[in-house]
């Protein structure tokens, strides 16, 4: 029979050994991430930085990421490859921009009238499709993961020296953009030049480059470009850059399921917050900015670009059957928003 002195000391033992079990744990060398956005430093500063502090601090000493910004460890069109070979676990970016591989490429990052508002993105991923055809695609690539989708700020043109206020104004100035929107962009005869995004501001300054098809006002304020440039385009060519989140498959797989999931919680917090800080910054700054002078290209002008943005969305559609989905789902989601009216579209 076991004596109640014998229960006690056992108990003890093993109450000692579960007390000391979190400290064990603690001791134990956390996960460690080298993570790399398309963003330079100023802008990060915004729309990852805190995102990244704060999941560290969640992680409570079992994983720590290190941020890295545009070009710091790799060329920004070399994240995929960087990605895919481990050199990075992680990376924020849009496809295009990376260089991806997966056949829906071309719509990462800024694609031509895709969306009005910023909301459009996350309900044409959560509601109409756009989730189960990015996760299919990525699941063909080995040695990545797509984690998710999030818009971010709409695509404007920001120039040194010369104003737009015609399509004929566009040709020949040569500008810094993404890379599906500086396609369709070269039909006007703008030039689309790629330059490090560190190397973007004395571009501006040494004439390299008339302006930047990159961002909205928001972005432009804040990283200094609108310093340099001078005027700046109120018309949009898409409401909403459309950015993910990526991270190597095993780098993935080696992490337990609940920081897993509490990486997706901080992407989704990530995406709240540059969802509410882009929304509130383009309206304040242009009408409060002070250091743009804005120029507009007539609507009846304007509507033939949103015309000749219908013939290169069947221009993508016919490369491949998963690109044919995606446009279909766009043209259905724009055909809902008309016939909702307002709020959902004005025009």
């Amino acid at each position: 029979m076991t004596s109640r002195r014998k229960f006690i000391t056992t108990a003890g033992i093993g109450g000692a050994v579960a007390l000391a079990s979190p400290n064990i744990v603690k001791a134990q060398a956390p996960i460690k991430w080298r993570m790399q956005t398309y963003s330079g430093a100023p802008l990060g500063a915004h729309v990852i930085k805190p995102q990244i502090e704060a999941f560290n601090k969640a992680a409570n000493g079992e994983m720590e990421i290190e941020l890295f910004y545009a070009d710091q460890l790799v060329p920004t069109g070399e994240l995929f490859r960087a990605l895919q070979n481990g050199t990075l676990d992680a990376v924020q970016s849009d496809d295009a921009t990376m260089a991806s591989p997966a056949d829906i490429s071309d719509f990462g990052g800024y694609f031509p009238f895709s969306t009005r508002y910023s909301l459009d993105l996350p309900v044409l991923f959560n509601q109409y499709g756009l989730n189960e055809i990015w996760q299919e695609a990525y699941d063909d690539i080995e040695g990545v993961e797509w984690l998710g989708a999030g818009a971010w700020d709409p695509l404007h043109i920001f120039t040194t020296n010369k104003a737009i206020n015609s399509l004929e104004d566009m040709r020949g100035l040569r500008v810094f953009g993404v890379p599906t929107a500086g396609r369709f962009l070269a039909k006007y005869g703008m030039i689309p030049v790629t330059v490090p995004w560190e190397d973007v501001e004395v571009a501006l300054q040494t004439g390299e480059l008339d302006g930047v098809a990159w961002c909205g006002f928001t972005e432009a304020y804040e990283v200094g470009w609108a310093d340099i440039c001078n005027y700046g385009l109120l018309n949009n060519v898409t409401g909403a850059w459309c950015g993910s989140y990526f991270a190597n498959s095993d780098s993935w797989a080696n992490i337990p399921p609940h920081l897993q999931e509490l990486f997706k919680m901080s992407m989704d917090q990530s995406h709240y917050y540059r969802q509410v800080w882009y929304w509130g910054g383009e309206a304040d700054l242009r009408v409060n900015g002070d250091k743009l002078e804005l120029t507009t290209i007539p609507a009846e002008e304007w509507d033939t670009v949103v015309d000749d943005a219908a013939g290169f969305w069947d221009e993508l559609a016919s490369r491949n059957e998963r690109s044919a989905r995606v446009i279909e789902i766009f043209k259905k989601y724009r055909d809902v928003m008309e016939k909702a009216g307002v709020p959902y579209r004005y025009s």
